[in-house]
């Protein structure tokens, strides 16, 4: 897979740190070493349990780093550490999850298998009911795993699950498959597979001009329906909301593959719709090492506050506890860009949301008239 440290010339890297992309036997090496490492502390004239030292995964260890040749940005996690120690009361547990998911990775990687996390979850649950109860629980593991071997969860053999598709002017072909034109596959779009190694190696052509990300699978489904991409030259993805792994990464590889072309982010007029388009604007930090890997320079073409003029004052929602405390967080995080902010202010100070669907008000065939006219004056401005 693509490395776009590469490029980031102006990143001081050296005080970043990241999780490679390694081959099975590299990864069932670094897990030998900790073994070894392990069993040397307990047998060493004064014998001890080591500690497991991660990369520190907190939000204050995070940077946003801007390359000085492009507007794109992203997270990264400076080189701090914290450990975990089976000596400890408030992390003991966390200490030994840690070795029994190595353990099941290692015993993944030996079989040259993938598993998805919530396969992993029920293994461990049947295995060790002790430790894993719950799916956070395994997820949490997984990167604190990924901290401490500083290699991918992908290299770890775990797959990422995927509810994304795709739709419009793009030819799609995978290893040893026919090609799928995404022109032709419906309202409902291509589905993405969870297997990044497919996703990157898949082979990509198209001749749009615009990749546009849609939070909602319905506004998706309208206008994949509506081959809107016949009236606009564009590729439509959605992740159906909270975007996952797998159509972040797929974004990420287009925008690498296609790096002149414009990519738009089409959400609700709400915190959760900022926070979904940071997602992809930055990766987050609850990915940690990786976070850079699943990150793309989008614009938020809308919904935007010059847009609310559009929308009946009927169809406007009052903000409920959770979009306040989306607003908050956001707004105590170092990745908003200014202007991000300024919109954030109007919508808190009014105590209003504005959803996708009342542009509907205008009639079902809006939507693409909408897109077109914003494209138009965002290429202006």
């Amino acid at each position: 897979m693509g490395d776009e440290r590469r490029s980031t010339i102006f990143f001081t890297e050296q005080h970043l740190s990241y999780a490679d992309i390694l081959p099975p036997l590299e990864v069932r090496a670094r897990i030998e070493i900790a073994v070894l490492n392990f069993l040397k502390d307990l047998n060493s004239p004064t014998p001890a349990i080591s500690n497991l030292p991660m990369i520190n995964r907190k939000s204050s260890n995070s940077r946003v780093n801007q390359s000085l040749l492009t507007e794109a940005s992203w997270i990264f996690l400076s080189r701090s550490f914290c450990t975990k120690s089976l000596t400890r009361e408030n992390s003991a547990k966390a200490f030994i999850r840690a070795w029994k998911v190595m353990e099941m990775c290692y015993s993944i990687l030996l079989l040259e298998k993938r598993v998805t996390q919530r396969e992993l979850f029920y293994k461990l649950l049947c295995s060790s009911p002790d430790y894993f109860t719950t799916q956070l629980q395994v997820n949490q593991t997984i990167q604190d795993v990924v901290a401490l071997l500083r290699c991918s969860r992908y290299s770890l053999g775990i797959m990422a699950s995927s509810r994304g598709s795709i739709a419009g002017r793009l030819l799609l072909q995978g290893p040893d498959q026919e090609t799928v034109d995404c022109t032709k596959c419906g309202s409902s779009g291509y589905a993405i597979s969870g297997d990044l190694n497919i996703l990157e190696k898949l082979v990509m052509k198209t001749d749009a001009n615009y990749i546009i990300v849609i939070e909602k699978h319905a506004i998706f489904q309208r206008l994949a329906e509506d081959k809107v991409f016949n009236q606009i030259p564009c590729i439509l993805i959605t992740a159906k909301g909270y975007p996952d792994l797998a159509t972040r990464f797929l974004l990420h590889r287009m925008s690498r593959v296609f790096p002149k072309m414009p990519i738009f982010g089409l959400v609700d007029w709400n915190p959760a719709g900022l926070a979904i388009l940071c997602t992809f604007k930055y990766g987050s930090i609850g990915m940690g090492l990786e976070a850079y890997k699943y990150a793309c320079n989008i614009k938020w073409l809308g919904l935007r506050k010059d847009d609310l003029e559009l929308i009946p004052q009927e169809s406007f929602i009052p903000l409920r506890p959770k979009d306040m405390q989306i607003a908050k967080s956001l707004t105590s995080s170092q990745i908003l860009q200014d202007n991000y902010k300024e919109e954030l202010a109007v919508m808190v100070e009014s105590g209003q949301r504005a959803e996708i669907e009342a542009l509907y008000f205008h009639g079902y065939d809006f939507l693409g008239k909408y897109l077109a006219n914003k494209i138009v004056q965002v290429h202006y401005i």
